[in-house]
Formats: C-alpha cells, structure tokens, sequence
C-alpha cells in the first residue's frame, strides 16, 4: 500500500494546496527549473524496492488505479494534480488526460490545481480535443516560471489557453523576470529552489513580483525562501507571510461546502 507516499494524499505539507493526487508518476526534463527536481530526487531512492510506489524510479507510467482517489475524500480540498509528474508530458496519451479530466469533472466539489510546463500541450489540447476541459469553473491550470527564457513563454501560452482559473508558480525563481504582463492571470505563486544544491533567489526579484501583482490587482503567494535549510530560511517577506488566493478558489469551496 502507498497510502502514506507523497504519490497521492488527502494530506500535504506544500502550502498553497490541501491534498496531492498523482494518476501519472514520474517525468523527463525540459528547461533549468527541473535540474535539482525534487520528485526525482525522492523518487530515485526508491527504484528497485519492490512494491514501491516509485519501484520505477522516475520514469514515467500511467496509474489508472488511482484515477477515482479524489471521488473518495468527501470534504472539499485544493487538490494538486501530478505533483510528482506533469500530466501533460508528451508521452501522456491525450484520451489519458481525458479521462484524468472526467474525475475532476465529477468531483466537482474540489478545487483541481493543474501545473505544468508542457504549456504548447496544455494550450493544443484545451484548444482542441479536451476543450471542454477548458471550461470546467473548479479547475485552475497553471505553468511553471523560472526565468525569462523560458517562462516569459509559457505565461504567453497560457494567456492564450482556453481556462476559466490561470495561475502561474513562479518556483523555483532563478533570475529577475522583469516586466511581467499578467493579464489572464488569476494567482502568482513565488518560492526559491531547496535542497543541497538549491540556487539562489535574490530578495529583489521576489519583492519585484510582488509589486507588479499589486500594481495589477493578482493575488500574491509566497512559498518560501528555500536554501539548504528551507525550514531556517522561512517563507515571511518584509515581516510577513503572503496567503493569498483567488476568490474564485473561496467561492468554488465555499459552495461546496454549502
């Protein structure tokens, strides 16, 4: 049993959700965020161990059993989806994500928060075949920013992206973004890399990020600082801590619990 591994949990330490649900384990890299990726790093630990969830280490594979995971937790939660994986990695096969897609549908009493940084997927699929997951009010989808090269783009994309909720995760940050153009953008979600080999997040591109989320009416999320001892470093920013969330994620969970 895997109940207790991060591949799915009605549970979860990471602070902008409640709970985890991973139909889909393990990835491929394609841009500088993923170099120090901490679901590989966990997940390699384990390859070779029988019956382990990550038996296979990081590569990629579909788990269709626990398709219906979120069907089962009644209370409503803020659910990430893949934390351990991207649900749109190319070899994801598109009817796949559909059906990821139908439980969502169904479980229409959570808040589904879908990230990725396969954003052209993200943005073909919705456009095309999976558009009617485009209009699902529960669902948030999201892109990974990490520097300009390669996020500025997928915040382009996801812009372009049929959604009702867009959000981006602004982690880890490795380099100043600059102008930001948030239009479309529902949350801004910020935090520096962690771990032994974690890079550097300087104070005033975090503060830069906050200032253009004001300036443009965006709710602001700060993750953390990071480092080698995130739990030392915190997450306050100018003597406090940053929690905000859209009000649509308020209405959607405010509803459901009616």
């Amino acid at each position: 049993m895997d109940v207790n591994w991060p591949t799915m949990s009605d549970r979860s330490a990471i602070e902008w959700t409640d709970a985890t649900w991973n139909p889909v384990r393990g990835c491929t890299k394609v841009s500088p965020g993923c170099k120090f990726c901490y679901a590989e790093v966990f997940s390699e630990r384990f390859r070779g161990v029988p019956g382990h969830p990550f038996e296979q280490g990081f590569d990629l594979r579909l788990v269709p059993e626990k398709l219906e995971q979120p069907l089962h937790w009644r209370r409503p939660r803020k659910i990430f989806v893949n934390s351990m994986s991207d649900l749109f990695h190319e070899d994801v096969p598109a009817d796949y994500i559909g059906r990821v897609g139908e439980v969502m549908r169904r479980a229409d009493w959570h808040l589904f928060q879908v990230l990725t940084k396969r954003d052209e997927r993200l943005r073909e699929l919705l456009l095309g075949e999976l558009r009617w997951m485009a209009d699902l009010q529960h669902v948030a989808f999201g892109v990974s920013v990490e520097d300009r090269r390669y996020g500025l783009l997928r915040i382009r994309s996801l812009q372009d992206t049929p959604a009702r909720l867009r959000f981006l995760s602004v982690e880890p940050l490795l380099a100043d973004l600059g102008p930001l153009d948030l239009r479309k953008i529902d949350w801004v979600i910020v935090g520096g890399e962690s771990g032994p080999h974690a890079r550097p997040m300087l104070r005033d591109w975090v503060v830069d990020i906050r200032r253009q989320c004001r300036a443009q009416r965006v709710p602001f999320f700060f993750k953390q600082w990071g480092g080698t001892r995130k739990h030392e470093t915190g997450r306050t920013l100018d003597g406090r801590t940053y929690d905000e969330f859209p009000l649509a994620f308020h209405r959607v969970l405010a509803t459901s619990s009616a």
